[in-house]
């Protein structure tokens, strides 16, 4: 009866137990879910997205700066991201911040480097208008903690429309100059005007044509700038150690030798000089003789 008691006490232990665990793991990954779609609606923004039926003409452009675990591998990710949505990086800027630098001798021949350093990358992507959702999103999933996120959406239908209808007016004035040009009995004068005024409206009408190209390509194409940073890093290697510059100088005997020859050489040279000053000693020579001979007298 006992034995029955105490296996039926296991038993609901063990049931307990494994509850427990399950539960615990459910809702550890229900946890990690949250997190993740939080991470990502946290950068997401209803001014990436737009009505296929719309009129509206937008210039959408992103900003964010957020905090990953590895700067490279990351980096690696967006870009490959980046193509394989239609898109292509514009500029990137992968550098190390080295913050402090300290060298500490640990032996008579080595030294230990620590160097602390921060990886940043600054980088600035470009993406189909329709991608830019689906990009951020994919983007979302390197943030470890976001600092901060601006997304825009300029409208630019009017702006559009008026550059389009300042060219069809460019256009009509165009034709009715160079007709004006045409016509017979014209002064030299008014010819050289009228082409001046023409050259102007076809300068106008370009200008238009290439802002309109320009406003195209960036509604149809929207601009992300992203920067990204890690936590310090340390990095420690042993390296050799500088010698001091004592440790190159010659020994006691070579030195010594080194003095002699140095002694001669200053002893060769007070020769020379001497040497050269021969006429000076003959005439001093002289000199002394006469006045020995004849000076007393």
């Amino acid at each position: 009866m006992k034995t029955i008691a105490k296996l039926g006490l296991t038993t609901l232990t063990f049931t307990v137990v494994l509850f427990s665990c399950k539960k615990a793991d459910y809702a550890s990954s229900e946890n990690a879910d949250l997190k993740a779609t939080a991470d990502t609606t946290a950068i997401s923004s209803s001014a990436a997205v737009e009505k296929k039926d719309s009129k509206q003409k937008f210039i959408r452009t992103a900003d964010i700066k957020f905090k990953v675990k590895n700067v490279v591998k990351s980096t690696y990710a967006i870009e490959n991201a980046t193509q394989k949505f239609g898109g292509f990086v514009t500029y990137t800027n992968l550098q190390s911040n080295i913050h402090d630098q300290i060298k500490t001798k640990i032996s008579q021949d080595s030294t230990l480097e620590t160097t602390k350093y921060s990886v940043v990358n600054d980088i600035t992507i470009r993406v189909p208008n329709t991608q830019l959702d689906t990009v951020i999103k994919t983007i979302a999933k390197q943030i470890d903690f976001l600092d901060f996120r601006v997304i825009k959406a300029e409208d630019v239908s009017l702006k559009v429309l008026a550059n389009q209808l300042s060219q069809k007016r460019s256009a009509v004035t165009e034709k009715r100059v160079a007709q004006a040009i045409d016509s017979k009995g014209k002064k030299i004068n008014d010819i050289v005007e009228a082409e001046n005024t023409l050259e102007n409206k076809k300068e106008e009408n370009d200008n238009r044509t290439i802002e309109n190209l320009s406003m195209q390509d960036q509604i149809n194409f929207s601009t992300i700038t992203l920067q990204l940073y890690q936590n310090e890093t340390i990095k420690q290697e042993v390296m050799p150690s500088e010698k001091d510059s004592a440790a190159y100088k010659p020994n006691l005997g070579i030195q010594t030798i080194d003095a002699l020859k140095s002694g001669w050489y200053i002893l060769q040279a007070i020769l020379v000089f001497i040497i050269n000053l021969w006429p000076f000693i003959l005439i001093s020579i002289g000199g002394f003789f006469l006045y020995k001979k004849y000076g007393k007298k």
